[in-house]
């Protein structure tokens, strides 16, 4: 029998939740009527269609289309499953090779036609939804009103119409933040640092924007692109619309922002919006331009060279850029000054006490360190492998408790669906039979996604594992500076680790750091001894929450702890992470 699976998706936030219901009552239809086995579903929510990379529910399915799950994708049209040239011919690409087709209910089976023709329309219609809107968002803000966003000391005015439709784009002044925005440019007129700024509004416990704290980047902003609380025009009253276009990147799909030359930005007076006097406003302009004067060309060089090293090395800034966190406050670690790691929080906002800084490379030499020699023995592994063994046991048992009820109340969900078709076929409809049918549809689909989520497989441990891994870290470590394999070794240094602490020590400049170590890219690497690219077990490494973003990590909880090893098992397909302290993982700190 022919096994099928549906896929449904809708754009945004601002669509109902229940189309995806809708996709799949339809595809259900013509699935009953071909009499295919229905072996699971999948849905992106609220996501555009104009990418795949980050939409969970099309991953999902390629990852499963790689297993040979299901023999036919079935959706409502061909722009559920993507509006993008290049992704609709590789999807297509992809499963033809596995010998899947992709079927929907709009052009029937899919063909190298449709790819052509289909993925140019829907490219064309995405480009169109973007002209459209733009026109009209010029068009408001013409008229003196917003053009998307709430700046900070401003709410949204809600009003309708006579034909009691809402009116869009209107603005009022919050007095209590506007007098904040004055307080702003009256200290920095004055000659006060925008960190010193923050730090005093912090230490007030006056809320910032979106009721974050204040950081000196939140005051300064960038002066070219018009960002940050001195350098709005609002608050001058001015509207000053089209500053910057978005554009998407094709490889992570997410957006990222282009300066639009200055003759294409509009301004629109709206002197009732006005919160900062004329005099304060350009008081401000001229101390900018002091500092311009003084510091402008140092800051030009200084960006350009680092810009083209980043440009070189063709890498992150730093191998540990985005793993690393403050043992105080939570907040991000990053560079602070001088190529030295310390709490973004402590100079930014001054929320965060930890003042204690570390060398870049120091930092990056003690964790390749703790990665050679303290993070992995064999019996470390043995010992987490077993509590994830464990944890994966427990839940196949309940899996299949549950499995059974569930297959059991699908026959029954399936039956009263037949019973309304076949009523509806012998011409006895009746109007409560389509709520019912909905009813019975959206039961039918949730017992099959359960049904659809087994736990993980228990990993394979190689019982020299250790001395495997410890051959790879070094000729990853080596390969560092190489610029052939730099990235490569850089991104595989990386799947090791789940997270970096920093703390401080007992003594002056003393900085603790504790090292978490991702298992599934330890067992990766340790099974790597060919050198290939990619081994078996990538494909459970990248299931991770932090190697997948978009997979939720629910109920993480201790399973087992053994000198310093403490398992977790969360999400669909599981994750163990190996915990080493700081006093284990690393050598013995010592003052910076």
């Amino acid at each position: 029998m022919t096994r099928v699976v549906y896929y449904a998706r809708y754009s945004t936030d601002k669509q109902s939740a229940s189309s995806i219901e809708d996709q799949f009552r339809l595809c259900e239809q013509l699935a009953m009527r071909e009499k295919w086995a229905v072996v699971g579903s999948y849905h992106d929510a609220a996501i555009s269609g104009s990418g795949m990379t980050l939409r969970p529910g099309i991953q999902a399915l390629l990852r499963d289309a790689q297993a040979g799950a299901f023999d036919v994708v079935l959706a409502e049209a061909l722009d559920r499953i993507s509006r993008d040239q290049a992704d609709v011919a590789t999807l297509f690409k992809r499963l033809s090779f596995e010998g899947i087709a992709i079927i929907t209910l709009a052009e029937g089976e899919i063909n190298e036609l449709h790819v052509g023709l289909k993925g140019t329309m829907n490219a064309l219609y995405i480009k169109t939804i973007a002209r459209n809107t733009h026109r009209g968002l010029l068009g408001r803000v013409m008229k003196g009103k917003s053009g998307g966003g709430l700046c900070y000391g401003y709410r949204a005015l809600k009003k309708v119409d006579a034909n009691f439709e809402p009116v869009r784009g209107d603005r009022e002044i919050i007095t209590e933040e506007s007098e904040v925005v004055c307080r702003i440019f009256r200290a920095f007129a004055a000659g006060r640092s925008p960190r010193s700024i923050a730090v005093e509004l912090n230490g007030e416990g006056v809320p910032g924007p979106k009721g974050r704290a204040w950081s000196d980047t939140t005051i300064r902003g960038h002066l070219s692109r018009g960002t940050g609380i001195v350098n709005n025009e609002l608050y001058a009253g001015v509207i000053v619309w089209n500053r910057q276009r978005f554009i998407k990147d094709p490889i992570t799909d997410k957006r990222v922002s282009r300066p639009n030359p200055e003759h294409l930005w509009i301004r629109t007076e709206v002197p009732e919006l006005r919160i900062v006097p004329d005099d304060l406003w350009q008081a401000v302009r001229a101390r900018q331009k002091e500092i311009a004067a003084k510091v402008g060309p140092c800051l030009v060089n200084t960006r350009e060279g680092r810009a083209r090293r980043l440009h070189l090395a063709n890498r992150p800034m730093s191998l540990l850029s985005g793993l690393l966190s403050c043992g105080c406050c939570g907040g991000k670690i990053g560079i602070i000054v001088n190529g030295r790691f310390g709490c973004l929080n402590h100079p930014r906002r001054g929320t965060c006490q930890n003042n204690r800084t570390i060398l870049r490379e120091k930092a990056e030499s003690r964790v390749l360190a703790g990665l050679r020699e303290r993070l992995v023995s064999s019996e470390v592994i043995v010992e987490a492998v077993q509590a994830f063994a464990k944890e994966v046991k427990r839940l196949n048992q309940t899996w299949r408790v549950q499995s059974a009820a569930d297959r059991k109340a699908l026959g029954k969900v399936e039956r009263g669906i037949a019973g309304i078709m076949a009523a509806i076929e012998d011409g006895m409809y009746q109007p409560s039979m389509k709520a019912r049918l909905a009813s019975l549809e959206g039961q039918k689909a949730d017992i099959v996604a359960r049904l659809g989520g087994a736990p993980p497989d228990v990993p394979d441990v190689h019982p020299d594992i250790a001395s495997h891994y410890r051959r790879n870290v070094e000729r990853f470590t080596e390969a560092l500076d190489d610029p052939d394999g730099g990235k490569e070794a850089v991104d595989a240094l990386r799947s090791l680790i789940g997270g970096i602490v920093f703390t401080p020590g007992e003594k002056r400049g003393e900085v603790h750091i504790t090292l978490r170590g991702e298992l599934m890219g330890i067992l990766d690497v340790a099974n790597d001894v060919s050198g290939k690219k990619e081994s078996r077990l990538m494909t459970a490494g990248e299931a991770g929450p932090r190697n997948h973003p978009n997979h939720s990590f629910r109920n993480p909880r201790r399973l087992d702890e053994t000198a310093g090893v403490f398992a977790f098992w969360g999400g669909k397909r599981g994750r163990c992470i190996i915990l080493m302290p700081a006093s284990r993982c690393l050598p013995r700190p010592r003052p910076e």
